[in-house]
């Protein structure tokens, strides 16, 4: 996930809108760390389940604004946090926002992360490293038009 959040980071800029979607454990906060870290984010990124949403600064770059949206149960919630503003000057990724921030930009691009059920290969429980993901990214709007997408189908 961390590679695949490297490879969105050359395609994103000021103004983009990432949506996560995935069960627990399927990394979308391992694929922001790498988006993150190619990105220039020095300080770590971590879930911001409860404090909802993390602003990490980019040097010579637009922001990274990281939101988990779990919590969140109403578009109401969404706008107390009032994204759209910084929206413009950054690059907002929200964890668990389907159905929830389409609407705050005009584009987005959606991760769609989905892990194998059964187990690790050793029969046991399966850990974020166990197995590979299957990822489906899907750009919506005219600034995703003609851009080829890892994991597009």
């Amino acid at each position: 996930m961390r590679q695949l959040g490297g490879d969105l980071a050359g395609l994103l800029g000021a103004g983009d809108l990432v949506v996560l979607t995935g069960d627990l454990g399927a990394g979308k906060t391992t694929l922001t760390q790498g988006l993150g870290a190619a990105l220039g984010v020095h300080e770590e990124i971590t879930s911001p389940t409860f404090v909802i949403a993390r602003v990490h600064p980019v040097p010579g770059g637009p922001a990274l604004v990281h939101v988990d949206a779990y919590r969140l149960g109403s578009l109401a919630e969404v706008d107390d946090l009032d994204l759209d503003a910084a929206l413009g000057e950054s690059i907002t990724v929200v964890e668990w926002g389907e159905g929830l921030v389409e609407d705050l930009a005009a584009a987005r691009l959606e991760v769609r992360l989905e892990r194998p059920r059964g187990g690790a290969p050793d029969g046991g429980v399966a850990t974020e490293g166990d197995e590979p993901r299957a990822v489906t990214v899907l750009g919506f709007g005219e600034r995703w038009t003609g851009v080829a997408l890892p994991g597009a189908d």
